[in-house]
């Protein structure tokens, strides 16, 4: 069994004992988290659909950890202007652990 949810603008594909990264959520880390937004769910070969999210569907997850993704390095630079920058960026995430999915 495993559905499909959205969140922060993304979508992820999940079934139960999965750990997944997330767009960061704001909340405390070991409490329970509950997604509405579940766009599709399969059942043994059994597959809803949602318009665009099925009515009464949730997908039950504990939050393991909240913290920064890895440091990218942006760069920038204009030829022949004298025009360097360079930026880092760590992307903030939330770790879940996926306990249910309720159809």
């Amino acid at each position: 069994m495993y559905a499909i949810i959205e969140t922060g603008g993304k979508q992820h594909k999940v079934a139960v004992g999965d750990t997944v990264t997330v767009e960061k959520l704001h909340v405390q880390d070991g409490t329970d988290y509950n997604f509405d937004r579940v766009l599709s769910i399969s059942n043994e070969g059994n597959v809803n659909f949602g318009t665009p999210y099925i009515n009464g569907a949730s997908v039950a997850a504990q939050v393991l950890e909240t913290g920064r993704g890895k440091k990218i390095i942006v760069y920038k630079y204009k030829a022949k202007k004298n025009y360097h920058r360079k930026m880092g960026h760590r992307q903030p995430f939330t770790k879940l652990k996926i306990t249910a999915i309720n159809a």
